[in-house]
């Protein structure tokens, strides 16, 4: 809940030079757009490329997860311009991977003059962000000390690795704690406290699991054999919006098949802009009643596919019902008013919570039930909730009432997946310590851990933690601050420097949570270093491009390999052995890709590949269709559910339901109900605070990352979104300075007055 007030005396900024808007403007080049870009840039790069130009391949590897090619242009040891893949015919399902804006504009954010340079020791209370510079031996001595000591007096069980997604994909370069150059050092060194889940997917991710065995979606290129496509809270056009992304192949794939697409979002969006056939706005947190609505209207209207049903699912009715299971405890009952809250899940009932007119619910139901295939999606924003877990397998419910899962067109319900050359990583020691917390309850496990149990907070691995947090490695990332919530109560916590004895970041800027490190390390980008980057999100084109260093290293920035190197040095001979097994970075890389050609004998040479660049493949089979084999033959392929089948009903959630020990508000049912969320269209405090406010994926920057680049900050404004009616209630015009505050905070941002936002409803992007 939020509210929005005028906020005056501050005049809207000028726009951003017309030369850089041009540049941006043709960072959209993979969209048709309504003047001559590319005539414009191919002038531009006639008259400033000179022959003498080195140009080398590079990558943008931040966190959207697209990963697209970069050819960066190199003059004296400094990139000057940044270009991208221009390789082969650009043709669909072998198309040049066109970086968007971001990527384009990795020229200033190599060369940012807020570069970290030097390892720095903080001299200041953490969060202040005072600190002074420090020779590599004092900070890595520094660093090593702390560690041996918090593992002599507690154990590895007190050194935690952040969640972190700054740098995604390489063998070499990856920030993930799962496979991180972090983590093969502290395995080496008697392990460290892991987490599960991410800031990104962890209610999905753990939810569709207990329906379908995995969380697979068909591949978007597989929009091409549908007929309708129904979108929740799916924005790649802003999110993945280049042609390493998902919105080229939303695109080509419509056009083929000319499939009717309905985008059902509180805002109307980039992906909505201009594609859509219709745009349904929905309450944020809602999605789940609106489905409820729709189940109603095709179990009533007999839309249904009864065998589909009766042949591949545990508990939709009665009859398919798991043994033990409650009577009436199925899906029917719960939608028809059968079940325990005795509520019939009408397009009234559901009107009432979603904000979506009923007749337009009973249109939309008849829409999905009548169209086969039907290509249904989520993104990833209605699960990042409360009780979001329900809202991700509610989705579900669409193709799995209707019959559309396992067939070329449909869809689980997940989000689309996607075809991948998959590529070696540095191997990974297993990790002596079994114990695991949630992502999102780290800082939990610094203030109270040994108090953390399995059944309350849900450590894995054992009952209980035994020890706090004591000691945190933050590599890439800046989920400390910038990701994680309630900060107000994760400044508290890190500024007692008791309890959390000492935080190393290593990263390329002073971000908001590098600002509470104790040792803050410079590390090199990842365009900076040799290393061989895969696709992610990228249809059913997979493909690798070859990174060599764009420049030689500046100030006393060093690459991650260097440094666990030199920390697993002073933890002692045994151990760097252990870590470096003998190879220098170079020599792994060479290695990894022999072990890549031996599992992938199609792949080009390491030489071949250097000299490429790029290499594209497209997926042998097609197109991705989960779940397609469980589908032709269900005893053969079952899945890995419990029952091999759907499980409308998990028996694995009722007994999580029923033993673990749960808050007041919290909400685990073995079927996919609506559950409101916290702070929701219905919370009492809309009475004093009457805006719902969501945040989105922001197209200038992923996370944080490009978020400091001046010309994306000019050209993309941030802003907050409200509709006219919400507007001139509050006498707010378009580009009126306004303060948006709760009984939590506030923050001055820019008014966006727009019809593209539902009324009662606000949004920020994210970071604002």
């Amino acid at each position: 809940m939020s509210d929005i007030e005028h906020h005056g005396g501050i005049s809207r900024r000028t726009l951003v030079k017309s030369t850089a808007i041009g540049s941006l403007a043709f960072a959209a080049g993979s969209v048709s757009l309504p003047f001559g870009v590319k005539r414009v840039a191919a002038a531009v790069q006639s008259a400033t490329k000179p022959a003498d130009d080195k140009v080398v391949w590079g990558a943008c590897s931040v966190n959207c997860g697209s990963r697209c090619a970069l050819r960066l242009h190199v003059r004296d040891d400094e990139v000057y311009w940044v270009e991208t893949d221009n390789t082969g015919e650009d043709i669909y399902g072998n198309h040049q991977v066109r970086a968007c804006l971001r990527g384009r504009s990795i020229r200033r954010r190599i060369n940012h003059p807020d570069r970290l340079n030097y390892p720095m020791k903080r001299v200041g209370k953490r969060g202040e962000g005072k600190f002074e510079r420090i020779s590599w031996d004092e900070a890595l001595n520094t660093i090593t000390a702390s560690l041996k000591d918090v593992v002599a007096r507690y154990g590895n069980e007190a050194v935690y690795i952040n969640y972190s997604s700054g740098i995604v994909g390489g063998n070499i370069t990856r920030s993930s704690p799962y496979a991180s150059l972090v983590a093969r050092l502290m395995n080496c060194y008697g392990g460290f406290l892991s987490h599960y889940g991410t800031y990104s997917t962890a209610q999905i991710a753990c939810a569709m699991p207990y329906t379908y065995g995995s969380n697979d979606g068909n591949s978007t290129s597989d929009i091409e054999n549908t007929k309708l496509v129904v979108m929740f809270g799916n924005n790649p056009a802003e999110t993945r919006m280049s042609g390493g992304g998902i919105t080229y192949y939303l695109e080509q794939a419509r056009e083929r098949s000319n499939a009717r697409m309905i985008v059902i979002d509180p805002r109307y969006t980039d992906t909505a802009a201009g594609r859509e056939d219709e745009w349904i706005p929905i309450r944020p947190g809602t999605d789940a009643a609106l489905v409820a609505g729709l189940a109603w209207v095709m179990i009533n209207e007999n839309l249904v596919d009864q065998s589909f049903l009766d042949k591949y699912c545990v508990g939709y009715d009665e009859k398919t019902l798991p043994e033990g299971a409650p009577a009436n405890a199925h899906y029917k009952a719960y939608i028809l008013g059968q079940g325990d809250d005795g509520t019939a899940k009408t397009p009234e009932w559901a009107s009432r919570i979603t904000g979506i007119p009923a007749n337009r619910i009973v249109k939309l139901a008849r829409e999905i039930g009548s169209a086969k295939p039907a290509y249904i999606c989520q993104g990833w924003g209605p699960q990042r909730q409360a009780n979001g877990e329900l809202t991700s397998r509610a989705i579900a419910m669409l193709p799995i009432l209707t019959g559309n899962v396992g067939i070329n067109g449909g869809n689980s319900g997940a989000r689309e997946s996607t075809y991948t050359i998959t590529i070696e990583r540095m191997p990974l020691p297993e990790n002596p310590v079994k114990t695991q917390i949630s992502c999102f309850s780290w800082t939990d496990a610094i203030a109270r851990g040994p108090e953390m149990t399995a059944l309350r907070d849900g450590v894995r691995g054992k009952d209980k933690l035994d020890v706090p947090i004591k000691f945190i490695w933050n590599y890439a990332g800046n989920t400390i601050i910038n990701q994680h919530s309630d900060i107000n109560k994760t400044h508290d916590i890190l500024q007692d420097e008791s309890k959390c004895e000492m935080i190393v970041v290593i990263d390329n800027f002073m971000t908001s949570s590098a600002k509470y490190a104790d040792i803050v390390l410079p590390d090199l980008m990842t365009v900076e270093q040799e290393d061989i980057i895969p696709n992610d999100y990228a249809g059913n084109m997979g493909y690798l491009i070859f990174l060599q260093p764009v420049t030689a290293p500046k100030f006393e920035r060093k690459p991650i390999y260097w440094i666990m190197s030199e920390v697993a040095k002073r933890l002692g001979p045994d151990i760097h052995q252990k870590f470096t097994e003998g190879r220098t970075q170079a020599q792994w890389l060479q290695y990894l890709y022999a072990k890549m050609l031996e599992k992938d004998p199609q792949l080009p040479s390491y030489d071949e590949l250097k000299k490429m660049g790029i290499y594209k493949r497209k997926d042998p089979n097609g197109h991705f269709v989960a779940y397609k084999k469980f589908r032709e033959n269900p005893e053969a392929n079952p899945l890995k559910t419990p029952s091999g089948k759907i499980e409308i009903y998990s028996s694995k959630l009722a007994e999580i339901a029923a033993t673990w020990e749960l808050a007041k508000d919290e909400t685990i049912s073995p079927l996919p109900v609506y559950a409101s969320t916290f702070d929701g269209w219905d919370a009492p405090a809309r009475a004093q605070y009457p805006l719902q406010l969501f945040g989105f994926h922001f197209k200038a920057r992923t996370h944080s990352s490009y978020g400091n680049v001046d010309v994306l900050k000019a050209a993309c404004r941030q802003e907050v979104w409200l509709n006219p009616l919400d507007a001139e209630k509050r006498g707010i015009k378009n580009g009126d300075t306004v303060r948006v505050f709760n009984d939590r905070g506030e923050v001055r941002i820019e008014a966006k007055v727009t019809p593209r936002i539902m009324p009662g409803v606000s949004a920020m992007g994210q970071g604002a």
